[in-house]
């Protein structure tokens, strides 16, 4: 089945299904928008698998040609708003797109080669009444292609398909309990695998998604989700962070709000414990995910966050974990393991990388490159990246155990722990962190609350407090660009401010 036709076939026709700013979208709107985008890409006559490119904002034309794109057999190849003009560009002519379909005013700040076509939100009012079947697929076709985070390295191209999104989908909407009448705040891009995971499962549940522009005006955050009366919010760790220690989000009663998702990173437990004592009416789900899989992995059922605290917890239904040896042998409780997966919402492997392809997705089995424990109930919790340990005094030190201490002194918003050269150590521990506003939190307190919590080897010898920590477009912290200021700043170089 095509996806689109998949995630289109239960919203009721009158139903909310997108509202943008004061403007609220029903399915049947959505639906009529999707045959009228997909003639227009039908008509220009491009090969089947083809592959085209969707740039903007969230918005309701964005979800129109996300579908759109899927329903006439072509491969959707979503674009952060945030690249440069010179990085689209490079993204296009990698991937070979010959369409692109503009969200918002982002068609402006592109110059486009010729032979691009071009189709921008105008396009919506053309052709009413258009006519247009949506066109069968194989499961096993690419739907997507997504350019992974980058928070480590550089993006790779992550080949999607119809199964997987369906699959994935599925497997979600088993354990988190969507119900046709919720409402999601959505901060995440669709063009991020998590926001796209929450697309799909609201359009399959027949919910509505609400949109939230911008994170940047916290209050506005929590002023739209209490004006909207959304019953659910999801992010990465850096959305929590800023919204329970820097907005009224942890004051302000929110009597609708049942459901949290958090996924795209470890949250701290401080922050977990916060947003529970806020928010005690509302399931939190705390997540683990990978582009190459398509989105979720796994989840922490609410009910099990004080039993296993600081787990991801195990699988999504239909999809299988190992926490393994250098091996490949299940590794004994307590050992530090490789994460490898299995199920169908595995991707079939990057676009022309066969080399990578064999080396992360040998025989369907995803191995992560997270490092993690599993205790004698089968819960995973993450150390760390296997890229992130720091390598000091002869000790394998997990960032995620330093940014966890810091993280709680409650005046601290954001942290991220790196290694840094030290020519004695081999790695200094090093943390850039930023603090409320009207903090004044200094390194000596925050110094003498590390000696307090962490081993000697493990207390940061370099503090630095920062404005922002570096974010990628889906808000997840760009770790070696924390590494490389605070490198700079060691090795007594000046860096911008």
């Amino acid at each position: 089945m095509n996806t689109a036709r998949y995630l289109l076939g239960t919203g009721q026709d009158t139903a909310s299904v997108f509202v943008d700013a004061e403007k609220s979208y029903t399915y049947r709107e959505l639906r009529d928008a999707v045959t009228t985008l997909g003639a227009q890409l039908h008509d220009m006559h491009l090969p089947a698998g083809a592959p085209v490119a969707l740039a903007g904002p969230n918005s309701f034309f964005w979800v129109s040609a996300y579908l759109a794109i899927m329903s006439a057999g072509l491969v959707c190849v979503p674009m952060p708003a945030t690249l440069t003009p010179e990085e689209f560009r490079s993204r296009l002519q990698w991937v070979g797109c010959r369409a692109v379909m503009f969200s918002g005013a982002e068609g402006r700040r592109h110059d486009l080669p010729a032979d691009v076509v071009v189709l921008v939100e105008s396009a919506l009012l053309e052709w009413p009444g258009a006519q247009f079947e949506i066109c069968d697929v194989e499961l096993d076709q690419d739907a997507a292609y997504l350019f992974t985070s980058g928070t480590t390295a550089a993006p790779r191209v992550v080949r999607i398909t119809h199964r997987n999104i369906q699959a994935n989908t599925e497997s979600i909407l088993d354990y988190v309990g969507l119900k046709s009448d919720d409402r999601m705040l959505v901060v995440l891009p669709f063009s991020y695998v998590f926001g796209a995971s929450l697309l799909h499962t609201h359009l399959r549940a027949g919910a509505c998604l609400v949109n939230q522009p911008s994170f940047v005006y916290l209050e506005s955050v929590v002023g739209r989700l209490a004006e909207q009366r959304c019953t659910a919010i999801a992010g990465v760790p850096s959305n929590f962070h800023a919204l329970i220690r820097n907005s009224s989000f942890g004051s302000r009663p929110l009597p609708d709000l049942r459901l949290i998702q958090q996924a795209g990173g470890r949250m701290s437990p401080a922050i977990i414990d916060e947003i529970r004592a806020a928010h005690p009416r509302a399931n939190l789900f705390v997540m683990y995910g990978q582009t190459e899989a398509t989105a979720r992995l796994s989840y922490l059922p609410p009910a099990e966050l004080d039993g296993h605290a600081g787990s991801i917890g195990r699988g999504v239904p239909g999809v299988s974990l190992r926490v393994v040896d250098g091996s490949g042998r299940d590794a004994m409780p307590g050992q530090i393991g490789e994460i490898w997966a299995t199920g169908e919402n595995i991707s079939p492997g990057y676009l022309f990388d066969e080399r990578r392809t064999a080396e992360k997705m040998p025989g369907g089995v995803l191995r992560t490159g997270d490092l993690a424990t599993v205790d004698a109930d089968g819960y995973i919790y993450v150390v760390d990246r296997a890229e992130d340990f720091i390598k000091s005094w002869g000790h394998r030190i997990a960032s995620q155990d330093v940014e966890t201490a810091v993280m709680e002194l409650t005046e601290v918003i954001s942290v991220a722990a790196v290694g840094v050269p030290d020519p004695v150590a081999g790695e200094a521990v090093a943390v850039a962190v930023v603090k409320r506003p009207d903090s004044d939190l200094d390194a000596a307190r925050l110094l003498a609350h590390c000696r307090a919590r962490l081993p000697k080897h493990m207390v940061p010898e370099l503090i630095e407090f920062v404005a922002q920590l570096p974010l990628n477009s889906s808000g997840k912290v760009v770790k070696r660009e924390v590494r490389d200021r605070l490198h700079q700043i060691a090795s007594g170089r000046s860096v911008p401010a």
